[in-house]
């Protein structure tokens, strides 16, 4: 394996001093035309790269962020993480992508990496953190942006999407379809988006006067294989709910696989609502009634937050991005 070139082998066959060579890769005055030229020849010619590490030292910088999410084989954050890499790479910066498999604790350490990688700023996605954990390991990113993640008296910036009022307009659509007996499988119970989709979902009775039972309420992993055993539990305890809500699609696509395997039929015996209208909604049969949420203009707003944070620019401590419900044959 070759030698990788150094400066001072840039500054020997250049026949300058390092220094020189420094300033002629930042672009500082001082340096005449001629050997400007020259050190730029020189490293062309012996294939020099700039060490990042190095250039850092002296401007303070990396040229990197750090992007963490719960669960990177879900197309919500996938599509999210979309958005921040292509904002971070019009920027000039790169994407340290993190995924903590819904862990906290694999959350604290993906956390702790970053920085020690001096990553000049992080997008944390639906923290799993309890709020103590949660500020201790904020302590150490100067520039922050928290998606779905709300936190008090904190210095990020925060961008949440809609959930308590895309659950109520789920609920709310139920309900007008003559449904009264309805189940919601809610997420992980650390879940921002949890707790405010079962505020909706509470909010949309109350507007109607209509009650719900507690035990009709069931927490589960935001998976398939998960939400569809618990779909099976919780229709077996309750065989009298007409209609699930679902925390997300891909809990709503469980939900629909316990269905057939207990010979339910959707729409005719339950109907079912998802959440974020990921591509797979609109192809499983029968296709999901669910929110839609803009999941790549969600993550370029996340990106360009933190980019304004980086070049010191005001921003807006809270952003509410807007959803809206999509009516498909899982629930007319």
């Amino acid at each position: 394996m070759s030698r990788r070139v150094t400066m001072a082998d840039v500054a020997r066959e250049a026949g300058v001093s390092l220094m020189t060579v420094s300033r002629a890769l930042n672009d500082k005055e001082g340096i005449s035309e001629a050997t400007r030229e020259r050190i730029q020849e020189v490293i062309v010619r012996l294939g020099y790269r700039p060490s990042s590490i190095a250039r850092g030292l002296v401007t303070k910088r990396t040229g990197t962020i750090g992007l963490v999410v719960p669960d990177n084989s879900n197309p919500f954050f996938s599509e999210v993480a979309r958005g921040i890499e292509h904002t971070a790479y019009a920027n000039s910066y790169s994407v340290f992508l993190c995924n903590t498999e819904e862990d906290p604790q694999r959350e604290k350490a993906v956390l702790h990496s970053l920085a020690e990688k001096y990553v000049d700023g992080l997008v944390l996605c639906s923290s799993r953190l309890n709020e103590d954990d949660l500020r201790l390991c904020l302590r150490d990113f100067s520039a922050q942006v928290l998606v779905n993640c709300l936190l008090d008296s904190t210095t990020a910036d925060i961008i949440l999407t809609h959930s308590e009022e895309g659950q109520r307009l789920a609920v709310a659509h139920l309900l007008k379809r003559g449904h009264r007996r309805i189940g919601i499988l809610a997420g992980p119970e650390r879940s921002y988006g949890s707790r405010t989709r079962l505020k909706g979902y509470a909010d949309a009775f109350a507007e109607t006067k209509i009650a719900y039972e507690p035990d009709w309420i069931q927490h589960c992993s935001p998976t398939v294989d998960a939400s569809q055993r618990i779909t099976v539990e919780l229709l077996q305890r309750h065989p009298e709910l007409t209609a699930l809500a679902c925390y997300n699609d891909l809990v709503a696509v469980g939900a629909l696989k316990a269905c057939s395997t207990l010979g339910v039929s959707v729409p005719s015996d339950i109907a079912i609502v998802g959440f974020d209208d990921i591509p797979l909604a609109s192809l499983v049969t029968p296709a999901l009634t669910t929110i839609h949420v803009q999941r790549y203009a969600l993550g370029r707003m996340a990106g360009e937050t933190l980019m304004r944070q980086l070049r010191g620019e005001k921003t807006r401590s809270v952003q509410m991005f807007p959803v809206h419900l999509v009516t498909r044959e899982s629930a007319p």
